[in-house]
């Protein structure tokens, strides 16, 4: 999967972080009942139906724990599964099995189940030329699996942070002194500084789209809260000069009214903050 953050690095970097969120100075509830070279197999137990994701993050947490591990994985990221069916089997020694386990959970349930609701919302615009994506509304520090996992599900990744794209939302219009001050300073910005950079513009009306045509020199418009009636007109006034997305507050109802207005791109950012994780265990047999 070729996605620039998915680095090993960043994905390192993410797990040592993690676990040493959980495990600390030492894992002493398995440490003090079982034995040192004690082994053990365990299995991923679904108990939700969806779409499964982070089985490769799994595969590599438990690297990370403990290389002598042996994974044999019954599914792929991106499989639908169903209640009762098992995900893979891990064995190897007890210790590093139950030192990985919280860690590989908390990272498959949530990740499933973003996986399992942009897949739901993309079955919703299937037939129209509107791409679903996410937002930067993520979980703090766990934005790398949550993006993942969107990608998974079938969505598209939107920026990934401040960095790699630049954005002109509201605020940034207001505090600049309008679209064209916001516009204007950012591409001087840019090329002061040799960057390469994307630009997005948001705009609340038809009349401030009135103005970022008059300004031009963007990628993508953001139409923010609009009916799909002035989405239309908008898309009609931009005439294929920009990319369009739409954007805000849009549910599982009003998706599929607003991918027929012929816009580009859907963002939704309850894909990654308003999921329902999955219900998995990982059980010794």
């Amino acid at each position: 999967m070729n996605l620039p953050y998915l680095t090993n690095k960043n994905i390192n970097s993410f797990i040592k972080a993690a676990l040493a969120e959980d495990i600390g100075d030492g894992d002493h509830s398995s440490l003090g009942s079982i034995p040192k070279d004690a082994t053990s197999e365990a299995h991923l137990i679904i108990k939700d139906d969806g779409i499964i994701a982070g089985l490769e993050l799994a595969a590599k947490i438990f690297e990370h724990v403990d290389p002598s591990l042996i994974i044999d994985f019954n599914k792929k990221d991106g499989d639908l599964i169903e209640h009762g069916e098992i995900g893979f089997s891990v064995k190897g020694s007890s210790r590093s099995i139950l030192s990985a386990e919280r860690l590989v959970l908390n990272c498959l349930q949530r990740m499933s189940a973003i996986a399992t609701y942009t897949h739901h919302m993309n079955q919703l615009i299937k037939g129209s030329k509107a791409r679903l994506l996410d937002t930067r509304k993520t979980a703090p520090l766990f934005r790398l699996a949550e993006k993942w996992a969107v990608v998974i599900g079938g969505g598209v990744n939107h920026r990934f942070g401040l960095y790699d794209m630049v954005m002109l939302k509201d605020n940034h219009i207001d505090f600049a002194g309008g679209v064209k001050n916001a516009i204007n300073q950012t591409v001087a910005y840019l090329e002061k500084n040799n960057l390469k950079l994307n630009i997005e513009i948001e705009v609340r009306s038809l009349k401030e789209l009135d103005e970022v045509l008059a300004v031009g020199q963007v990628h993508r418009v953001m139409l923010d809260n609009m009916l799909p009636s002035d989405i239309r007109q908008a898309i009609k006034m931009i005439g294929g000069r920009f990319e369009t997305e739409a954007s805000g507050g849009i549910t599982e109802k009003t998706i599929a009214e607003i991918a027929e207005t012929g816009v580009d791109y859907i963002s939704v950012g309850a894909l990654t903050h308003s999921y329902r994780s999955l219900d998995m265990s990982l059980k010794a047999i």
